[in-house]
């Protein structure tokens, strides 16, 4: 699931060519159909969660699409964030063709029990992020600007609600391509449509939220990245 991206060949020598991920994607959202998807105990986790584990378990992985970029870190996440997003992505607000077709192949009880598995996921390993840097002057002017802590909480990782995802620790380039994707909103193939964040981030530069996202990946949160046993 990613944040979960098309891929181009000859990127960090992990991204593959564009069309493999969809084609996985579907035959995953095939076997997903089969018996094991009615199993609803914890062991039938595994198979809902089988499109996810290709990408946002591998340490580093990176997308190309819409820029390469680091695949978002979701274990630990909130999970009424995690399945806000993904119904974001199945309905079109969030535009991301990879994530698009993962998102259509799932039932509102997969996108629940997938967002519970993923907040609970590595619970006991530390997260990501820790450089522990105080903004600077101008980071700190542009968190004021942006009220970002309002949402988002201390240290950018209690948010106050769940429905707002923790950002401290998570790739910096993620964050970043995130940040200008509500800055177009539902616009061509990139935007995401949320009134709050749209309305937070047009009045940045792209210089300015390059510098909110290099600063809140710095920071100590309980975002990670948990590899399968295959990808260790």
């Amino acid at each position: 699931m990613k944040t979960l991206s098309v891929l181009s060949p000859g990127l960090s020598g992990r991204l593959v060519p564009h069309l493999r991920p969809l084609i996985g994607i579907l035959m995953l959202a095939g076997m997903a159909t089969g018996p094991a998807m009615a199993d609803d105990t914890p062991k039938g986790i595994t198979s809902k969660v089988a499109m996810c584990i290709g990408c946002h378990s591998i340490p580093g992985y990176q997308a190309s699409f819409p820029e390469v970029h680091k695949v978002p870190m979701i274990s630990g996440q909130n999970a009424k964030y995690i399945a806000a997003a993904l119904t974001a992505y199945r309905q079109g607000d969030r535009k991301h063709p990879t994530m698009k077709g993962v998102a259509a192949s799932l039932t509102d009880q997969d996108i629940q029990d997938i967002a519970a598995y993923y907040e609970a996921h590595g619970k006991d390993l530390p997260g990501a992020g820790g450089r522990g840097r105080a903004p600077s002057q101008q980071v700190q002017a542009l968190l004021t600007k942006g009220n970002c802590i309002a949402c988002h909480g201390e240290g950018l990782n209690k948010p106050i609600d769940a429905s707002y995802p923790k950002l401290a620790g998570q790739h910096a380039d993620y964050l970043y391509v995130a940040l200008k994707a509500y800055q177009v909103s539902g616009k061509g193939p990139i935007g995401r449509n949320n009134a709050i964040m749209s309305a937070q981030v047009k009045s940045f530069t792209q210089a300015e939220l390059k510098l909110l996202a290099d600063y809140a990946s710095g920071l100590q949160g309980d975002l990670k990245t948990v590899p399968q046993a295959r990808f260790r």
